[in-house]
């Protein structure tokens, strides 16, 4: 039988509930399970004096979880999906997302169809869908500041308060560009459908090699989205006199003042989820987005009472 790791999110009183029913049902099937907070996983914020570096990335793995786990189980939200792989991505262990939160788009499958789910865990019946990962990290000279896994994307911003930023990037060997906005988000495919989208960024399918940078509220018509490869190392250098807010995935960061520089390149791990059948993108993009759902025509006229 396998070893199976479970994470949740253990502010959810369904996921914990629903965490121990599955741990007990699976040590009745046989399984080795090994039960662990996905709080492990949340990133916290550096201060503009903290001389340390934040957690680094291999550092994240949970008590007990190593390779010879088969697969995973998560618990939660899109939030604790994101937690989770940033605990067991170095260990390319293959996560099974279980929705007990709201928009659910990174899950697998929900609550009331479990049982059906585990059951083909166990027995294999199962895809592998590989997504990118970014390894985001924070330089003052050359002292490593800060650094994260990121699934989805990293946001650079404007402190609340002060007025619109500079950017200076630099994306692989090719000429820096300045970019005049109120920040700039850095995403992979699986983020663009997250902060990118909202700000503008196009839909770019999970298997697209392929990362985005797109500028928040930019104050020029010429500053939009820009695709490129994901074997590109982006350099971001704040050239701006007041310190910026960097976040990850919408959960964690570090501040950057001036004399920093922000590197986010493609990671060496990358976000395994299992899938029950196979991957269609385009059928979760309708169900979660109402992407490509027919047009309904109005009326063309309307009595009224």
């Amino acid at each position: 039988m396998p070893k199976v790791g479970i994470l949740y999110n253990d502010l959810k009183p369904t996921a914990c509930r629903i965490a121990s029913e599955i741990e007990a049902k699976l040590r009745d099937r046989g399984c080795e399970v090994l039960l662990r907070s996905s709080y492990g996983g949340i990133l916290g914020f550096s201060k503009p004096g903290s001389p340390s570096c934040h957690t680094p990335i291999d550092n994240l793995v949970p008590p007990g979880f190593d390779d010879s786990i088969d697969f995973g189980i998560v618990f939660g939200g899109d939030g604790t999906v994101l937690a989770a792989f940033r605990q067991v991505a170095p260990l390319g262990i293959p996560l099974l997302g279980v929705n007990t939160g709201h928009m659910g788009f990174l899950t697998e499958t929900y609550v009331n169809q479990l049982s059906e789910a585990i059951e083909q865990a166990i027995a294999g019946n199962y895809e592998i869908e590989e997504r990118t990962m970014l390894a985001v990290r924070i330089f003052r000279s050359d002292r490593l500041l800060w650094e994260a896994l990121c699934l989805n994307e990293m946001v650079l911003h404007r402190e609340p308060l002060t007025s619109m930023c500079h950017f200076e990037v630099q994306i692989g060997r090719h000429a820096p560009i300045d970019i005049a906005a109120d920040g700039v988000i850095v995403s992979t495919p699986t983020g663009s459908t997250a902060y990118s989208l909202g700000a503008g960024g196009p839909v770019v399918t999970p298997g697209v090699p392929a990362l985005q940078l797109i500028p928040i509220c930019p104050h020029s018509l010429a500053s939009r989205a820009l695709v490129f490869s994901n074997q590109e190392i982006v350099t971001i250098f704040p050239a701006n006199p007041n310190p910026m807010v960097m976040v990850v995935d919408g959960n964690g960061g570090c501040a950057v003042l001036p004399q920093d520089r922000v590197q986010i390149e493609k990671a060496q791990y990358s976000a395994k989820f299992m899938r029950l059948q196979p991957p269609e993108f385009f059928r979760i993009l309708r169900e979660k987005l109402g992407w490509g759902l027919p047009h309904i025509a109005k009326p063309t006229s309307v009595e009224l009472p």
